[in-house]
């Protein structure tokens, strides 16, 4: 499952750095999966199925707090043992989205899909 990050938010930004995604996106901005990734043309998200340019601004997904794109969210697997954004956040709001259950299978896969060597 993908990371949400809850209107318990108190926009102190300390999950941000720690994406190795770059899924997780100040309050407003928009965003794009070329981002932090190798990414670069056409995509098709690997948990949504929407295809899209992968340089193309997307809509930002809230404007009060900061928050995770369910697409490019990986949990950390193939980087840390661990999400990284719950671990530094100082007010536990970073948590496991429902709408997104994935594997850790699909979840290595969107990460192997986004960071080709």
């Amino acid at each position: 499952m993908a990371i949400i990050i809850t209107t318990e938010c108190i926009n102190c930004g300390a999950c941000e750095p720690e994406c190795p995604n770059n899924a997780i996106y100040e309050n407003g901005a928009e965003w794009r999966f070329a981002d932090g990734t190798t990414l670069k043309g056409a995509y098709t998200g690997k948990s949504s199925g929407t295809a899209v340019d992968a340089e193309a601004p997307q809509a930002p997904i809230s404007a009060d707090y900061y928050y995770i794109v369910p697409d490019k969210c990986t949990e950390c697997v193939g980087f840390h043992d661990e999400p990284q954004c719950a671990a530094v956040c100082p007010v536990d709001c970073c948590v496991d989205d429902p709408a997104y259950r994935e594997s850790k299978e699909l979840l290595t896969e969107k990460k192997e899909s986004m960071h080709i060597a």
